[in-house]
């Protein structure tokens, strides 16, 4: 029987939320040249699978924080995810910008929580932790308790990993880089050799130049 790691990689790459081009890598907003790119979104157009991802989003959240007592979704990929996952919790919702809206009420946070509200949030991707960590730090300063956090996918990059546990936040990841490749191999979506290369950008990411083709 597949784990949930192997079955949501499975229907994140049917899909094309997660899109895999060693050889004709995308270039991220860091400036990172990147084998892979995300857009998590795309499950919300697919029934069964954004069923599956709700079903273990709320699953994993009742058994690794059984006090929550409110979810907070990160704007812009997790507003959908986190909304249906409360949802289905019978808990309240709000969601989290990464920065103020500049008109109206300039809110930050939308929705209401109360002080003291035990929240766990989520995100559709983390890769290097910084903006998901934005993100408990203004729920903590609104003065709510922020007790995890649950993520779609989970690059497991090392600066992420030293983030999280200086913040002292618990990070629990439905699908990850490894298990990703993993999948896509045994599934042929990549030959050995792509699944060799998407290895190697994942020690460095920041360095990783494509391959030039030398006749």
């Amino acid at each position: 029987m597949k784990s949930t790691e192997k079955l949501l990689a499975e229907k994140l790459l049917q899909i094309s939320a997660i899109k895999l081009q060693p050889q004709n890598p995308f270039v991220w907003a860091s400036g990172w040249n990147s084998p892979i790119y995300n857009d998590n979104r795309r499950i919300l157009s697919y029934p069964d699978i954004r069923n599956f991802v709700k079903v273990e989003f709320s699953r994993t959240i009742l058994e690794n924080f059984p006090d929550v007592q409110a979810i907070a979704g990160v704007a812009m990929g997790a507003i959908g995810i986190g909304a249906i996952v409360a949802d289905t919790l019978g808990l309240p919702y709000v969601y989290v910008r990464d920065t103020p809206k500049d008109h109206g009420l300039e809110n930050s946070i939308e929705g209401n929580l109360k002080p003291g509200t035990k929240v766990v949030v989520i995100e559709d991707l983390v890769s290097t932790g910084g903006s998901s960590l934005k993100t408990v730090e203004l729920l903590q300063n609104y003065g709510t308790e922020v007790i995890g956090m649950t993520c779609l996918f989970n690059y497991k990059f090392p600066i992420a990993v030293k983030r999280f546990h200086e913040a002292n936040i618990t990070l629990v990841s439905l699908c990850d880089y490894s298990t990703m490749i993993e999948v896509a191999e045994d599934t042929n979506f990549i030959s050995k050799e792509e699944a060799e290369t998407l290895r190697e950008w994942r020690e460095d990411p920041a360095g990783w130049m494509p391959y030039t083709r030398k006749d």
